[in-house]
Parts: C-alpha cells; sequence; structure tokens
C-alpha cells in the first residue's frame, strides 16, 4: 500500500496559531512571507492528512508530547518527545497518533501572507 492510498482524512486534530511575524522589510526577498507558529495537538487516533507537501512553505517540528508517526517515502518514523522532523519542498507526508496519549507539536514554518 502506498503512502498515497494508506492516508486519510484529517480527524482529532486541534491547531492554534501561537505567532505570526510579517517578515516584509526583515529579510531581502522574502516580502510578503510570514513566520508561523503553531501548536497542533493530535488525540489518540488522529490522522493529519491526506498526503501533502510543502513546497513553498518549509518549517520544522518539535514534539512536546507523546509521539507522532511520519508517513513518508514508504518509511515510517516515530518522533517524541523532542526533536521533530524537517519540512522542505521534498516532503510529501502525512502523520498520526499512534500512541494512548495526546502528542502535541510546535510546528515554525514559512508560509505567504493572505
Amino acid at each position: 500500500m502506498t503512502d498515497d492510498q494508506a492516508a486519510q482524512e484529517t480527524r482529532g486534530v486541534t491547531v492554534e496559531t501561537l505567532a505570526l511575524l510579517d517578515l516584509t522589510g526583515e529579510i531581502q526577498g522574502l516580502e510578503g512571507y510570514r513566520l508561523r507558529m503553531r501548536r497542533v495537538t493530535m488525540a489518540p487516533g488522529a490522522v493529519f492528512g491526506p498526503v501533502h507537501d510543502h513546497r513553498g512553505r518549509p518549517g520544522t517540528v518539535y514534539v512536546l508530547e507523546g509521539t507522532i508517526t511520519d508517513h513518508r517515502d514508504g518509511v515510517d518514523t516515530e518522533y517524541g518527545p523532542g526533536p521533530g522532523w524537517p519540512e522542505d519542498r521534498s516532503t510529501r507526508h502525512w502523520l498520526e497518533n499512534l500512541g494512548p496519549v495526546p502528542a502535541v507539536e510546535v510546528s515554525v514554518d514559512l508560509v505567504r501572507a493572505d
């Protein structure tokens, strides 16, 4: 089964924006972009899907509590608590919480301002 076939729609996930920083004027070439920090809470059995990429939206993740399984390129990697994973232009993945307790991550990424 491929990652695309296994991934499901998002369920059991709560996302809270913690901070947004407009980068216009901060760094040349980043006009129209924001640095965003979010807290993502995944209940036991939660899925953050379907398969998605991070082209134009690089970031990094730190797992505060619980464990999160990252499904990427046919490989399942469990993270947490502690340093998580990078999300660059070649990232194509989906996530789930296979553990018995909620998993909480902090995600920081670069996004276009809307």
